[in-house]
């Protein structure tokens, strides 16, 4: 009963993670007008490391962190480059030439790639039902994009989320494995990865696309961003990967693909077909089969 009730607590803490994450969809939206993608980015992720950074300074921390291996840097190395560089920046990228729902659709494809590559890394094995919601899911996809009718920015969009979605799948599994052997804090894991990524996208994006005056209203959401969605919710989600499999956690990550398509609709004007919903309803059918594990 106590287990099954931390398990209920851990995918409750994970959904509320989603919900900051999606809302995040929103703000990023409105701030992409006034900073290039890639150097919004680097912004909210590298402020998120620094207020995450005077944890660091206590003597718990400072030991696990001189304990950690050469092997458990590299890969806290890779999961940085991989979670944040890779795919948080693929995802500005593509929300500067997408809408936040097709965006999140893509994303979506990220539990089927993971499940396979669960398979042979993590030897997490997908039940009968979980490949019936792949199923469902995929032509949940086909049904909201057919027939493909993309513009040259869009077609562009498409190939770097395509990017963002292998970066995330990999990430999913690397964050997965290092977490499950409960060697490492969760913050520890979401500090070192995070300061990785975040000021390699920060010294590209300011390298590449320059730093722009942001305005008041602007540096507000990039604060709450930095502190809320990130900060908190990175340590929060590494914390779930302790006992969530890599495909639950990335099927709780693609209730997303609903929260935003709502939060879109009320707050970006992104209008949802009949043929778009049907297909986002199809796809969260399947995504909520993929949930659906036996006991053991």
């Amino acid at each position: 009963m106590q287990k099954t009730q931390s398990h209920i607590s851990t995918i409750l803490t994970a959904l509320f993670v989603t919900f900051l994450w999606s809302a995040s969809f929103i703000l990023i939206k409105w701030g992409l007008s006034e900073i290039p993608p890639i150097t919004y980015a680097g912004l909210r992720y590298s402020i998120a490391f620094v207020c995450l950074l005077p944890f660091v300074f206590k003597k718990e921390r400072i030991t696990e962190i001189k304990n950690l291996e050469r092997k458990d840097w590299l890969r806290l190395i890779a999961l940085g480059f991989l979670f944040y560089t890779f795919t948080q920046g693929t995802q500005f990228i593509g929300l500067s030439l997408l809408p936040a729902v097709t965006v999140s659709l893509l994303l979506n494809f990220t539990p089927i790639i993971v499940a396979v590559m669960g398979i042979f890394i993590l030897t997490e094995k997908p039940t009968f039902l979980q490949w019936i919601g792949t199923i469902f899911f995929v032509i949940g996809i086909i049904t909201y994009f057919y027939p493909v009718d993309l513009s040259g920015s869009q077609t562009i969009g498409v190939a770097v989320m395509t990017i963002g979605v292998l970066a995330n799948s990999g990430s999913a599994i690397l964050g997965r494995s290092i977490n499950r052997e409960n060697k490492i804090s969760a913050l520890t894991v979401t500090l070192i990865s995070m300061g990785i990524g975040s000021f390699t996208m920060l010294i590209g994006g300011i390298f590449f696309q320059g730093l722009p005056p942001i305005s008041l209203t602007t540096f507000l959401y990039l604060l709450w961003l930095a502190i809320i969605n990130t900060a908190l919710a990175f340590t929060l989600w590494n914390l779930t990967l302790k006992s969530l499999t890599a495909m639950e956690s990335s099927i709780i990550n693609g209730t997303m693909l609903i929260q935003i398509t709502l939060l879109a609709w009320i707050f970006l004007g992104e209008s949802i077909s009949i043929k778009e919903g049907a297909g986002m309803l199809i796809a969260a059918a399947g995504a909520l089969f993929v949930q659906i594990r036996k006991k053991t």
